[in-house]
């Protein structure tokens, strides 16, 4: 047996099939699942047996980069929504901390080196540690950490994992919640039927009025003469056609006093024209405003919506087109093939896997994070953890360069961002199991006491605060007090919580201003 756990290939596997087994067992409707690997991990580390360290880095960048990946698309938007909101409660996570080892500092008399250890221990930053190492030049900052840093991880999955259950949390209304303040942040695109009733229309065609221009909404039906087809741009609007006319609530209240008033009538295509949904698969559409693709002039085409991340979206000229996308037209049928085919419309594309983006995304991230910038007077990098979330938000919401689709399908991205996650919580439990019984013996209790006080009270503030102050949604704040923990194992304790990316978000967003943040607070505890 011992010879079996001397391979690595057979203590990785048995440390994830053990940890998957104990993390279904429920106690009270309470388990741990995934995040239970990394408490084996920590125990089979203890008794000396370890991983190498490849398994743990490339682990992390698979995780963090299909994070990043999911988070992409709607990060930026997010930000710029709750980006203010979640940038506070972070801070607040880091300064409280901050304080509260300030204040056990001074108390205790603690040497500065193990206090900016015991810091960035608690609060799981590596590249933190870098930065302490580098400020105090002390033995005690790497000692400090190793104290703090198993019980800042297993703290920090604990309470994301409890707390939502002590305070019986329906994530499923969470998610409902979330969907429905993103539909107050973007207009729902709907349809009324318009009677042509402005004498200045009539005898005019669509392409003389400008009627998308004019009212930023989209005829897909036109009924004259009880005979209903798709329009093109010749397409002539006479007194009392009716017409099917798509867009925001705001846009139609201004199509109705242009064109007429809305009427409820049946507006059934004739066998000659079709309206449909087609999938966005072809690459050399991707990222091209639909002014340039002119649909309605090349194939008498109009796109009336355009769904993405499950929202539907009111098309204009300068948007463009990203794969996946589900465009709704209204074409004749003699036409519809030729859309089809220029937009592509090919699901096995889509759910299939291009491993070139994967590859070349993690290869930027891990360069970009060796890029020094100077903070205080100290160099300063994202890590591998902060290079590769950032390459991959950016990338995935770019979602095109040249000839690569920056791109991944769920069901692959649900299988990297898992298999990195148990690779990845295998690798840190071994590590840090193997110095926490001697971390321990040498320093006592009062540094595991400050560690774990250092953990939990930022939690817990941020909780309050998050929840009852800022308001935010459940999974929203998970994600950020996992993001401003700079804890990913934190992350893998919420990412089980729900189907939805929405703490992914979250986390993406504060992650990288947390990983600043931790460097400026080290310099402030040393210094102070």
């Amino acid at each position: 047996m011992y010879n079996l756990l001397s391979s690595s290939y057979f203590l990785l596997f048995l440390i994830i099939a053990i940890g998957l087994i104990f993390g279904r067992i429920k106690i009270k409707g309470i388990s741990l699942e995934s995040s239970a690997v990394i408490f084996v991990a920590l125990l089979l580390g203890h008794w000396g047996y370890t991983l190498p360290k490849v398994v743990q880095n490339i682990g992390l960048v698979f995780f963090i980069f299909t994070i990043g990946m999911q988070a992409g698309p709607g990060f930026f938007r997010s930000f710029m929504k709750d980006g203010r909101k979640l940038v506070i409660l972070a801070t607040a996570v880091v300064a409280t901390a901050t304080l509260t080892l300030w204040i056990f500092g001074r108390l205790l008399g603690l040497e500065k080196g193990l206090v900016i250890g015991l810091f960035n221990g608690a609060l799981t930053s590596t590249p933190g540690l870098a930065a302490a190492v580098e400020i105090s030049g002390s033995p005690l900052a790497p000692i400090g950490y190793s104290i703090a840093y198993p019980l800042g991880v297993i703290l920090v999955i604990l309470f994301l994992q409890l707390v939502p259950a002590i305070l019986k949390i329906n994530f499923r209304k969470c998610e409902k919640e979330y969907e429905a303040q993103q539909q107050e942040t973007i207009d729902q695109i709907i349809s009324k039927n318009i009677r042509v009733e402005n004498a200045n229309i009539d005898g005019k065609t669509i392409q003389e009025l400008h009627i998308r221009a004019t009212t930023g909404c989209a005829i897909s039906r036109v009924k004259h003469e009880g005979v209903t087809t798709t329009p093109d741009k010749s397409t002539i609007l006479h007194l009392g056609d009716v017409l099917r006319v798509v867009g925001s609530e705001h846009d139609l209240r201004g199509a109705e006093y242009f064109i007429g008033s809305a009427v409820d009538e049946a507006l059934e295509l004739s066998h000659e024209h079709s309206v449909d949904w087609v999938l966005v698969t072809n690459k050399s559409v991707i990222n091209k405003p639909l002014k340039k693709l002119d649909l309605f002039a090349n194939f008498d085409t109009t796109i009336v919506r355009i769904r993405r991340a499950g929202i539907d979206l009111a098309p204009t000229g300068n948007m463009m087109l990203r794969f996946g996308d589900r465009v709704q037209v209204a074409s004749r049928k003699n036409s519809k093939e030729q859309v089809i085919k220029l937009l592509g419309n090919d699901n096995k594309r889509l759910s299939s896997t291009d491993f070139l983006p994967i590859a070349l995304g993690i290869l930027i991230g891990v360069a970009l994070g060796k890029i020094s910038i100077p903070v205080f007077g100290i160099d300063v990098n994202l890590g591998v953890t902060g290079g590769v979330l950032t390459a991959a938000l950016v990338l995935s919401a770019l979602g095109k360069t040249g000839p690569i689709i920056w791109s991944m399908s769920g069901s692959a991205n649900q299988i990297f961002r898992e298999l990195g996650l148990l690779f990845f919580l295998a690798g840190v439990g071994t590590e840090a199991g193997k110095d926490m019984a001697g971390a321990l013996a040498q320093h006592g209790v009062i540094p595991v006491a400050i560690g774990i006080a250092v953990t939990l009270l930022p939690l817990a503030v941020g909780m309050i605060v998050g929840r009852w102050a800022l308001k935010l949604n459940f999974l929203t704040l998970l994600g950020v007090l996992a993001g401003g923990m700079t804890s990913t194992p934190g992350l893998s304790a919420v990412t089980s919580k729900s189907d939805t990316n929405i703490a992914q978000l979250a986390y993406a967003t504060v992650y990288p201003f947390a990983l600043v943040l931790m460097i400026i607070f080290s310099t402030l505890l040393f210094y102070i």
